[in-house]
């Protein structure tokens, strides 16, 4: 057991109490809304104190190193599987992120008119419990095991409350995320069985690899399982299909959680464990990274301005920018991980916020079509202003988190001759989404609406935001403020455990295609030693 002191304990209430919310809203049908609402509003709230309270606790320590540890017995300690939990500086803000996006998901649906609404809330509530128990796992085991359990809620929910098309959808979701969960399973199996060290700790794994590193052939058939296996679940270009149809039959709470927290374990995946464990295996696969990431920001970006519906260009939109968080991890480099996390943290919270605010455009409109509204600024003026200001951040605009997460991707990308060129296509991305996103806004909120729309403007039946609708609106904005404003408050911390894990200089990584320099230009130059 680790040192058991009152923050670590904390750190396993947040993964408990919204389990334990959620089982005793699960047999709850009986209670009344305030009852329900009482159990819920603890569920839901106390995990985003805690992540507060352990973020302003946290102490910088070098790579590798964890804050908060707790390790309990599970009876299957014979195979090294120990429920480890601990946050280091590259899961914390996603920790953070999972309470944050957990609260706003969870207050919105609290006042949902959903069928049972007990059962509602109690899978989100089990979603938000594995969320947190994802990002708190140090036990590679435990890693992929709250995944797992926050993937059921999912499945579920689309199934029972979600919309037209719900099944189609939810089946082929259901396929895709299989396939993605075993072959990622196939990979940490792999992982495990090769190191010999009978461990799913990853700070065991991490000391062992790097004194007995793998060989290579088998570091780039283990990365391979995980890339392909992280990348199906992160909806990387070509399995991307899956992911704007399951967020636009999916209800809001569950939507909001997928996309802004859960989608993130395959990234978080690549950059905590599979890169830093197996780093030859990473170069060997990391050029092919950058032709996929590629395909996620510029095909799926046209594909997203050809969508006429709003929740599915909200959902391709989400695919689309997955594709910079790739590239920065293809430039194999501190900063570009860096940049990555960055991205992760702020685009959980502007996607998390518009899929909210379609759900409030479309109970004021009656429509997700955007050639069928119009003028709705002027009936819901803080509701234009919210859905600009998730637009705005979602486009990368100074003054919100996603600009340094590109940003900062930009910079790792044009520090080497080898990644330079992708600066280019990358910036065309960011046109792409620019002008799917305002034309967005002008379609809904300022042009001149449309015939039928007219006539509910007037009738007086779309209202501005609700008080349950600012609150977690309000929320999300300012957690991408914070980030946007102070982006330290992660960055800092986050690069002193990157430059650990990965080169601090960029290395040149042989892009597909490109020419192979002689061998005299890439041997390794004689080094004095004392």
């Amino acid at each position: 057991m680790g040192n058991l002191d009152s923050n670590s304990l904390f750190l396993l209430a947040a993964i408990l109490v919204p389990l334990l919310a959620g089982l005793v809203l699960l047999f709850g049908s009986g209670f009344g809304q305030g009852p329900r609402r009482s159990v819920a509003a603890i569920g839901f709230g106390l995990p985003l104190i805690i992540g507060i309270w352990l973020y302003c606790q946290f102490e910088t320590s070098l790579a590798g190193g964890y804050n908060f540890e707790l390790r309990l017995p599970t009876g299957l300690e014979s195979i090294g599987i120990y429920l480890h939990l601990g946050l280091n500086a590259i899961s914390m803000p996603l920790f953070l992120l999972a309470g944050t996006v957990g609260m706003a998901a969870g207050f919105y649906a609290m006042h949902s008119k959903a069928e049972r609404p007990h059962l509602y809330l109690a899978l989100l509530l089990f979603m938000l419990g594995g969320l947190m128990g994802t990002f708190a796992a140090i036990d590679v085991f435990f890693f992929y095991f709250f995944h797992e359990f926050a993937l059921i809620p999912t499945f579920l929910m689309i199934g029972i409350w979600g919309g037209a098309g719900r099944r189609g959808a939810a089946i082929e979701m259901t396929i895709y995320l299989t396939i993605g969960a075993l072959l990622s399973l196939l990979g940490l199996i792999a992982l495990y069985v090769q190191s010999e060290l009978e461990s799913f700790s990853l700070l065991e794994l991490r000391n062992y690899l790097s004194a007995q590193p793998l060989a290579e052939t088998v570091q780039s058939n283990i990365f391979a399982l995980l890339l392909f296996g992280f990348g199906i679940l992160v909806s990387l270009f070509p399995f991307h299909s899956w992911a704007p149809k399951g967020y636009a039959v999916a209800p809001t709470g569950a939507a909001m959680l997928h996309a802004g927290v859960l989608k993130k374990f395959g990234l978080y995946g690549l950059l905590q464990i599979a890169a830093p464990l197996l780093p030859a295996g990473a170069e060997q696969w990391f050029p092919w990274i950058i032709w996929l990431a590629l395909g996620n920001i510029l095909i799926i970006g046209l594909i997203t301005l050809a969508q006429k519906d709003l929740k599915m260009m909200l959902g391709y939109s989400s695919v689309m920018h997955m594709g910079y968080a790739f590239l920065g991890l293809a430039c194999f480099s501190a900063v570009g991980a860096g940049g990555a996390l960055l991205l992760m943290v702020a685009h959980g919270l502007s996607v998390a916020l518009l899929f909210m605010l379609s759900t409030c455009v479309y109970h004021r409109s009656q429509t997700f079509d955007l050639a069928a509204m119009g003028g709705m600024a002027t009936k819901a003026p803080i509701l234009a202003a919210f859905f600009v200001a998730g637009i705005m951040a979602s486009i990368g605009l100074p003054g919100f988190g996603n600009f340094w997460g590109e940003f900062t991707i930009f910079v790792a990308l044009a520090e080497s001759p080898v990644t330079r060129w992708l600066v280019a296509p990358a910036a065309v991305g960011i046109v792409i989404s620019a002008i799917y996103g305002l034309r967005a806004v002008a379609n809904i909120f300022f042009g001149p609406p449309k015939a039928d729309f007219a006539e509910r403007l007037e009738s007086g039946k779309i209202v501005d935001l609700q008080g349950f609708e600012k609150l977690p609106a309000c929320v999300l904005i300012a957690g991408l403020l914070v980030t946007g404003i102070f982006p330290r408050v992660f960055s800092d911390n986050a690069n002193r455990e990157l430059m650990g894990l990965y080169p601090a200089e960029e290395i040149n990584l042989p892009v597909i295609g490109a020419t192979v320099p002689p061998a005299e230009a890439i041997a390794p130059k004689e080094v004095n030693h004392p």
